[in-house]
C-alpha cells in the first residue's frame, strides 16, 4: 500500500503523518535488533532522517539496552546546486515519486526539506561531543569526525571519505584466452593465445564505442593482463593486488593432477573454498583482504576499466553485489566478457551480454562481434553484460549470477550505524 502522495506527509503538524514515521521506525528498529541479535548480523544502517536531538535519542537509548554501538552519520548539503542535482539523480527515482513528472517532483521534495528544517537539529560539537559521528559536508568538500572508539567504526569512516555520487561506470573483464587456459592448468604467468590477442582486439573496439574520455585503466602485474590491456592503445596502470590467487604448491597444474597428487587438499576445497588456502598459497578469504585497497580506490575513482583474473573478478562482483562468502567462490565470470557496473539510486540492472570466443573443446565457437544482447532490471545499480556471440545466454534470475544489491558496508563487528541527512 502507497501510503506517501505528497510533502504533507512530513509536515511537523501531520499528527496522523507523524504516527505513522514513528511506527515505521519502531518496526526498523525491531528488525535491527533481530538482525543483529538472531540473525548473526554484524553492522545494520538505520536509514532515516533522525534529523532531531529526541529521535537520536531514542536510537542511543535503545543501541544501550540491546549492547549495540552507536555511530552516526549526518550529510549536511548547503549549495543549492547540488541538493538540486542530488533531487533530480536520486529521489526522482524513488517510489514516493513513481509516475509523477519532474517538475512536480522536485516541487514537491523541496518542499518536504522545508518540512524537515522546521524540526532540524544538527549534531553539535559541544552538545553532542560524547557521541560518534562523522558530518560529511556538501558531498564530501569536507568532513567533521568525532569520537571514533574502534576499529570498526574507523573502517566506516573510511569508506565514507571514499565514496561519492558522481555519476561513472566499473567495467570489469578477466584477461584474454591464455596458453594455460587452453591446456587447463591453473595460475602460472602465461601469455596469451591468438584467440586472446583477438579478445583484446575486440575489447579495445568495445571500450571505443563507450566513448569515455577519462576512463582509467588497470591490469595485475600478470602478462595475460598486461598483454591483454596492451591491445587497448592507451596508458594503464597495474597493480600487484590485482595478481590471480596464488595456488601455492598447485601452480600450473590440471585440477585433475591436483586430485590425484593431493587428494587431502583437494577434499578440503570442495568443502569449503572461500576458506580453503592452498600449500604455500592463498584462500578466497586471503584475496578479500588484499583487495581492500582496490576496492577503496575503485570508490573513490569514476570510470575505470579492470583487466583482472577469475578469483579476483569474483571478490569484486561479490563486493559490488554484496555476495555471501559462500557465494563467491562460485560467481561465473568467463574470459571474453565485460561487466559494467553502473551505480544507479533506484535504479536498475542491465544485462547486455556479447563478446569474443574464448577455447572450448567443442567444434562450434561464437564469433568476434560485440553487440547488445538483453536487458534485464533491478534496483540499485546497473550491470551490463558483454559476452560472446554465438553462446546459449541463460536467464538471469535472483536464484543465480546477478542478484544484485550496492553494499554500503562491509565490517566484523556489532556496530549500529544510524543515519541523519540534511539538505
Amino acid at each position: 500500500m502507497k501510503i506517501y502522495k505528497s510533502f504533507e506527509f512530513f509536515r511537523p503538524d501531520n499528527e496522523e503523518g507523524l504516527k505513522i514515521r514513528r511506527q515505521c521506525a519502531s518496526a526498523a528498529l525491531n528488525d535491527v535488533r533481530q538482525y543483529l541479535t538472531e540473525q548473526g548480523g554484524q553492522v545494520a544502517v538505520f536509514d532515516a532522517t533522525n534529523t532531531t536531538r529526541e529521535r537520536r535519542e531514542t536510537i542511543i537509548q535503545f543501541a544501550e539496552q540491546n549492547g549495540f554501538k552507536v555511530f552516526f552519520v549526518e550529510s549536511v548539503c548547503e549549495d543549492p546546486d547540488v541538493i538540486q542535482e542530488n533531487i533530480v539523480q536520486v529521489k526522482l527515482g524513488s517510489p514516493d515519486y513513481t509516475n509523477c513528472n519532474t517538475e512536480e517532483a522536485v516541487e514537491d521534495f523541496m518542499k518536504r526539506i522545508k518540512c524537515y528544517e522546521n524540526s532540524y537539529e544538527t549534531l553539535d560539537e559541544v552538545l553532542d561531543r560524547d557521541l560518534s559521528y562523522i558530518k560529511i559536508m556538501d558531498v564530501g568538500q569536507r568532513y567533521l569526525v568525532n569520537r571514533v572508539l574502534d576499529h570498526i567504526q574507523s573502517r566506516i569512516v573510511y569508506y565514507l571519505m571514499n565514496i561519492h555520487i558522481t555519476p561513472r561506470s566499473i567495467y570489469l573483464c578477466r584477461h584474454g584466452e591464455s596458453e594455460l587456459n587452453v591446456k587447463g592448468r591453473i595460475g602460472g604467468d602465461s601469455g596469451l593465445t591468438p584467440r586472446g590477442k583477438e579478445f583484446g582486439k575486440k575489447l579495445s573496439q568495445f571500450i571505443k564505442s563507450q566513448g569515455i574520455s577519462d576512463l582509467k585503466v588497470w591490469t595485475s602485474q600478470m602478462k595475460r593482463t598486461i598483454q591483454t590491456a596492451e591491445a587497448l592503445s592507451v596508458p594503464y596502470e597495474q597493480w600487484k593486488v590485482l595478481n590471480e590467487i596464488d595456488a601455492g604448491v598447485c601452480e600450473e597444474m590440471m585440477y585433475e593432477e591436483i586430485q590425484d597428487n593431493y587428494p587431502l587438499e583437494f577434499a578440503l576445497r570442495d568443502q569449503d573454498k572461500y576458506r580453503y588456502r592452498y600449500p604455500k598459497g592463498e584462500s578466497y578469504e586471503d584475496l578479500v583482504q588484499r583487495l581492500e585497497p582496490v576496492i577503496m580506490e575503485l570508490e573513490r575513482q569514476e570510470n575505470v576499466l579492470v583487466i583482472c583474473h577469475q578469483a579476483v573478478m569474483r571478490c569484486l562482483l561479490a563486493y559490488f553485489l554484496d555476495k555471501t562468502a559462500e557465494e563467491l567462490p562460485y560467481l561465473k565470470c568467463p574470459l571474453h566478457t565485460v561487466l559494467k557496473l553502473t551505480p544507479v539510486a533506484y535504479g536498475g540492472v542491465h544485462l547486455l551480454k556479447c563478446g569474443c570466443s574464448q577455447h572450448t573443446p567443442r567444434k562450434t565457437r561464437g564469433g568476434y562481434n560485440i553487440i547488445p544482447h538483453t536487458q534485464y532490471n533491478w534496483p540499485i545499480f546497473a550491470v551490463y553484460v558483454h559476452k560472446r556471440v554465438g553462446a546459449q545466454v541463460p536467464n538471469v534470475t535472483s536464484s543465480n549470477t546477478l542478484e544484485i544489491c550496492f553494499s554500503a558496508v562491509h565490517s566484523d563487528g556489532h556496530v549500529f550505524v544510524s543515519n541523519g541527512t540534511k539538505y
